[in-house]
């Protein structure tokens, strides 16, 4: 199978996944559904790249691995979410906003979905096809960067879980732990993953382009999907107390909090 049939099928195959998809949340009334599955799916896709490519036997193997089980957990995490938690407010507003027309737009946007499942496995399908250089320092690295994305985020989902469990923080900010040096360290750690893919590619003729998943990841974090949307919702259920939280609190790169005044 050649690279440009691999990407043929992956597109093909996420665009079907995301049009059942499209008809189960018409029936659970819950479209917040498709975060998990498009993480689940970014799992697969990397290990059916990872299995059809043409690098270092060791090095898709590795690929395998680690992107699968990162699908895997971010993809199980949000899948409990979804089943234990009222939709996403995210979709709640846009179920208000479109109206009439919710069904028809998220269909264009699960669809949308079905593209980002594949532009995110890009990296993998780059790192599956490195045969320039035998396993490594390197890949020794991109692994352990790997365990650190994956616990630092572990940890920070664990901390706020911890923290809304507790009926006396209710209404208050979460500052305990990671949640102390950035106001998203889980969007942080998630970030930090997508270098890993950046290492396994060191080498290989498409290089370069692997700096593109890191950096689309940054904008979709910072700019479109995760933090705005995040910190509209938080601005209003904690008003002035999550003010005070940004006042003091770098966003996205842990940094100490600054004093406050007086």
């Amino acid at each position: 199978m050649n690279p440009v049939e691999q990407l043929l099928y992956a597109w093909i195959a996420s665009a079907l996944l995301m049009a059942l998809l499209w008809l189960v949340q018409i029936k659970t009334s819950d479209a917040g559904i498709v975060d998990s599955i498009w993480a689940l799916a970014v799992g697969a896709i990397s290990i059916f790249f990872a299995a059809n490519g043409e690098g270092t036997p060791g090095r898709r193997l590795l690929i395998s691995i680690l992107a699968g089980a990162w699908g895997l957990r971010l993809g199980a995490y949000l899948l409990y979410r979804n089943f234990t938690l009222p939709e996403d407010g995210r979709y709640s507003r846009l179920r208000e906003k479109w109206g009439r027309q919710f069904q028809l737009k998220m269909f264009v946007f699960y669809q949308l979905q079905a593209s980002w499942c594949v532009l995110f496995a890009l990296p993998m399908w780059m790192a599956s096809s490195n045969s320039q250089r035998p396993l490594g320092l390197l890949d020794a690295l991109a692994a352990g960067l790997w365990l650190v994305s994956i616990m630092g985020t572990l940890v920070a989902d664990w901390q706020l879980a911890r923290f809304r469990a507790n009926p006396q923080t209710r209404g208050t900010v979460c500052r305990a732990g990671l949640w102390r040096y950035c106001r998203h360290p889980n969007y942080f750690y998630e970030w930090l993953h997508w270098w890993v893919y950046v290492l396994l590619c060191v080498g290989c003729e498409m290089q370069w382009w692997s700096l593109a998943a890191p950096l689309v990841m940054f904008v979709f974090l910072t700019r479109i999907t995760g933090i705005p949307l995040t910190e509209s919702q938080a601005l209003a259920s904690r008003g002035d107390a999550y003010r005070e939280y940004q006042r003091t609190t770098n966003a996205f790169f842990p940094w100490p909090p600054t004093e406050k005044d007086g």
